[in-house]
């Protein structure tokens, strides 16, 4: 469990990066949606070198898998295509502690209500006041 917890604390120090790179590419570029385009090419190529590596016969399972799990490549593509536009404009902290406020509502009700497969985890008192102290922390933030 120790190395998830690494490897996913490493994923979050790689998102404000990945906003703060792609938002200067888009503004040296002019085009923030070109910015996306080249920054999704680069993660494409990327993934298909360790899909390829790791597990190619994965590919030939996709075309039976339900349609609302292709929906994943929407999301992260409005995330890329917004951050890169707004951050410039709202800073990458706001920006960032924004998602950051989003993925808190958004895991909590994946983990309530188990969607899409996820582990069930109900939100208890407890855990309902973590997520609120959380929130506030980021609220906190957009005070100064």
């Amino acid at each position: 469990m120790t190395q998830y917890a690494i490897i996913m604390t490493l994923a979050g120090i790689g998102i404000p990066l990945l906003a703060a790179l792609n938002a200067a590419l888009g503004t040296r570029i002019g085009s923030p949606a070109v910015a996306a385009t080249v920054l999704f090419a680069i993660a494409f190529a990327t993934a298909l070198v360790v899909a390829l590596a790791t597990g190619p016969g994965a590919f030939a399972r996709v075309a039976g898998t339900p349609r609302h799990l292709l929906l994943a490549g929407v999301l992260i593509a409005f995330y890329v295509l917004s951050i890169t536009y707004i951050a410039p404009h709202f800073g990458i902290g706001n920006a960032v502690f924004f998602v950051l406020l989003g993925q808190l509502i958004s895991a909590a009700l994946i983990d309530q209500f188990g969607l899409f497969g996820a582990q069930v985890s109900p939100i208890s008192p407890t855990r309902a006041a973590g997520i609120a102290t959380m929130a506030i922390g980021v609220w906190l933030t957009q005070l100064a």
